[in-house]
């Protein structure tokens, strides 16, 4: 029996609900299939009757609950906006770290304006900082990238020759131009060259890790590389450039680079591995962190050495800063270029090598002058590097991260010209 032939209007959905009803129709059910034609009296047509008028109170209940599925898609619908809504946040939270420039540069107008803002984040709190950073960018690696890093021993090599020869050298040259140039005092002239004799810093990791993530282990590992061999390197380089050698705690320098590096990746890693779902859960909220402590490891030494900074020779010192991590960055960039101009990813491996060369770990020349130099303006270059550094090299983050992804969207690109 088709609804059709009731005279009723049974569009898709009723008729899969008749569909599913009507097993019910069956004669046996009704109650006179099993009636034999000559069970006398048996009124067949009394039958047909019966049966048309249940098909037809199925099919009005059937219009009855159709009333209500408005209210079912609508729950529906709303379920699914709410789903949209969570994952926009996470979004948000995820992209966090596209507005680090931006933090950087507000965080330093901060502690211009305002130094008390900062000037309670002290040296003690620069270490686990760091290492949470270095835990942020192991959890969203693997160990297989870091096993892809150590095949590029040319890249290493690169990075390793930017940070020990090619920027020593240049700190070498800007020191001299301090003191025969611009007339500033010998400890500045001491200062720049010592920031140029320290390892790679943490934060270039980090700025590569932004820009380029597959990467990161291949910038963690010139880092930690150079940090090792910091060790013998940096007090041979500060001989040789300043005329004093520096003690240097070779046990305390290896403790502080498994605590602020090779332990927070290593628990990075690890719980990428064996404990996925925790490791999903916490993704979300590593971003808007990171920016909150590059934030404080900016804007900390800018306030802490404000006095200094904005001292008479603070300008001509700031210049001279800034001109050399500038060409540091450059060379960087020009070797890496020189070198891998085949390479497929010889952009990635220019903006590695540049972060490397020109971003190094300026708080470990604040430390070492603060402890082996008796006059305290030998610290003032490495506490404005500091800054110089972060914001530099986070600058160059935001530029580069917008021309890659104008080069993968260029119809975007086109759309806001």
């Amino acid at each position: 029996m088709n609804p059709a032939a009731l005279g009723l209007k049974t569009p898709v959905r009723l008729q899969a609900v008749y569909a599913r009803h009507r097993p019910l129709l069956h004669p046996s059910i009704i109650g006179f299939g099993s009636v034999s034609c000559r069970s006398w009296p048996f009124n067949f047509n009394s039958a047909k009757a019966d049966r048309t008028l249940l098909e037809r109170r199925i099919l009005v209940k059937a219009a009855d609950s159709f009333e209500s599925e408005p209210i079912t898609e609508d729950r529906f619908v709303l379920s699914q906006a709410v789903q949209r809504n969570e994952t926009s946040i996470l979004e948000i939270l995820k992209g966090a770290n596209s507005i680090i420039p931006h933090i950087v540069l507000g965080s330093t107008v901060l502690a211009l304006i305002y130094p008390p803002s900062f000037t309670w984040f002290t040296n003690r709190y620069y270490a686990p900082a760091l290492g949470f950073l270095m835990f942020a960018v192991g959890v969203n690696s693997s160990p297989k990238d870091f096993v892809e890093a150590f095949k590029k021993p040319d890249a290493i090599a690169a990075g390793y020759v930017g940070q020990f020869i090619i920027k020593p050298l240049l700190g070498y040259l800007f020191g001299i131009i301090a003191v025969s140039i611009f007339n500033l005092p010998n400890p500045l002239g001491a200062g720049i060259m010592l920031v140029s004799c320290v390892s790679g810093a943490q934060l270039s990791n980090y700025a590569t890790f932004l820009t380029d993530p597959p990467m990161a282990p291949l910038s963690i590992v010139m880092t930690s590389l150079s940090t090792a061999t910091a060790v013998l390197v940096t007090p041979t380089l500060s001989l040789l450039l300043i005329g004093q050698k520096l003690p240097v705690d070779v046990k305390g320098m290896m403790s502080s680079i498994m605590q602020i590096v090779v332990a927070p990746i290593a628990a990075g890693l690890l719980l990428n591995r064996f404990l996925p779902r925790i490791c999903a859960a916490i993704q979300p909220f590593l971003p808007p962190l990171s920016v909150l402590v590059t934030a404080l490891c900016v804007g900390s030494p800018l306030a802490i050495n404000m006095k200094a900074i904005i001292s008479p020779f603070g300008v001509s010192l700031v210049l001279l800063l800034f001109a050399f991590h500038a060409s540091a960055f450059i060379a960087g960039y020009g070797l890496a270029g020189m070198l891998f101009h085949r390479s497929e990813d010889v952009k990635s491996l220019q903006r590695t090598i540049s972060f490397e060369t020109g971003m190094q770990s300026s708080l470990l020349a604040l430390a070492l002058a603060n402890k082996f130099f008796k006059d305290p303006l030998v610290g003032v270059p490495p506490a404005i590097s500091v800054v110089l550094m972060s914001l530099m090299g986070f600058a160059l983050v935001m530029i580069w991260s917008k021309r890659k992804q104008q080069h993968s969207n260029p119809d975007s690109a086109l759309d806001v010209e």
